[in-house]
């Protein structure tokens, strides 16, 4: 039986931890990565596990994006309710600097952002819930990012807004990003529709 056959046996026990950040909503989570000559193995994801760490919310889609130039910024995007989406991100490729935003009105951190390096080296995710603006930046050339999501693809609640909305004053470590035509004619949230409300 090789070594990674026992730990999945359950002969050495899984850890995997959260790490708060300043907005406590939006958590780093650190798995236990096993590692030997012949290469890594680690659990990316877990139902029980993350049930067991206050996470209970059951996915239901995979995204995979693909970005080949460093310095692509894509966001900040979310879907509006009644279709918003919590959102467990992590870079499979390369490195990101990954950054959410509280939108919801009546928040004790609202408009706040937070930010984590994902990197396929440091294998770090970042959960984000319902009621948070979501965006990266690629740090790397090539880079790849696998996220999953609670809720479908809603095209007619598909939103963004400006990533440089002096409201929300996101630094972003760049002054001239790549960006897509959506991002680049996205409103500021003063003329976005966005309708997250703190507490529901």
């Amino acid at each position: 039986m090789n070594q990674f056959s026992e730990r999945k046996r359950g002969l050495r026990r899984y850890i995997m931890k959260i790490i708060e950040t300043k907005i406590p909503e939006v958590k780093l989570v650190v798995p236990d990565v096993f590692g030997d000559n012949r290469g890594w193995f680690y659990e990316s994801y877990n139902l029980e596990k993350f049930k067991s760490l206050g996470i209970d919310t059951v996915f239901v889609q995979d995204n995979r994006s693909f970005s080949e130039k460093k310095g692509t910024l894509r966001g900040i995007h979310f879907q509006k309710s009644p279709a918003a989406q919590t959102k467990l991100l992590c870079c499979t490729r390369g490195e990101i600097l990954d950054v959410a935003v509280d939108l919801r009105k009546g928040s004790p951190t609202y408009l706040k952002w937070v930010s984590a390096r994902l990197s396929a080296e440091n294998k770090h995710f970042l959960y984000i819930p319902k009621g948070f603006g979501h965006g990266f930046v690629t740090l790397t050339d090539n880079v790849e990012v696998l996220y999953k999501v609670d809720d479908y693809y809603s095209k007619e609640n598909d939103r963004s807004i400006r990533f440089d909305d002096p409201s929300i004053g996101i630094d972003w470590g760049i002054d001239n990003p790549i960006l897509s035509q959506k991002d680049i004619t996205a409103p500021l949230l003063k003329d976005s529709d966005v309708n997250f409300v703190f507490g529901e």
